[in-house]
C-alpha cells in the first residue's frame, strides 16, 4: 500500500466487510484475462461465503484458477475542500483467498443461512421453505481469506 497513512486495521476490514451488502469478485483464466463480478458475500471466521447457479463462466473459472480477489467499498463520497481540493472520502477492503466450492449439505445451509440473515435479517421465518427448494440447486462457495487490507481517507 503506498500510502500507509491510509492503512486500517483489520478490525476495521472485518467490520466493513460485515456491513457491505456486496463485494466485487476478480477473477482470471488460466492465460490471466480478468472477469470481475458483482456479489452477495457473508463473513463467518475467516472465510466468505457467496451462492451462484452451478454452471456459468464463473464455475468455470473458480475450478480452473481459484484465486480471487474481493472488494469491498464501504463509503466513497466526493468532496471539495476550499480553496481548490478536489478528494473522496473512502473505506475499501481487498481480501485475497482461495475459493473452494461447499458440497457437505450442513455448511451449505448454513451459509445460505448466514447470508440472508444478514442481508434480510426481518424474513428469516421463510428461510427453512425456500431452503428446501433451493439447496439441491445452488453452488455455494467459500473464500479462505489469506491477505486482508483495508484503507481509508476518513472525514475528520
Amino acid at each position: 500500500m503506498r500510502r500507509k497513512d491510509r492503512a486500517q486495521s483489520r478490525e476495521f476490514a472485518l467490520e466493513l466487510i460485515d456491513r457491505c451488502t456486496h463485494g466485487v469478485m476478480a477473477l482470471s483464466n488460466r492465460e490471466g484475462a480478468p472477469y470481475c463480478l458483482p456479489l452477495s458475500f457473508v463473513r463467518v471466521g475467516d472465510s466468505l461465503y457467496f451462492h451462484c447457479a452451478r454452471q456459468g463462466r464463473k464455475i468455470e473459472l473458480l475450478r480452473a484458477c481459484p484465486q480471487v480477489c474481493v472488494t469491498f467499498v464501504g463509503e466513497d463520497r466526493p468532496c471539495f475542500q476550499a480553496p481548490a481540493m478536489y478528494s473522496t472520502w473512502f473505506q475499501s477492503v481487498i481480501v485475497t483467498g482461495t475459493a473452494r466450492e461447499v458440497t457437505g449439505p450442513k455448511e451449505k445451509a448454513e451459509a445460505l443461512r448466514a447470508l440472508c440473515e444478514k442481508v434480510t435479517p426481518d424474513h428469516m421465518e421463510a428461510f427453512e421453505q425456500a431452503l428446501a427448494g433451493s439447496l439441491p440447486v445452488t453452488a455455494v462457495w467459500e473464500i479462505q481469506m489469506e491477505d486482508i487490507s483495508a484503507k481509508a481517507k476518513l472525514e475528520g
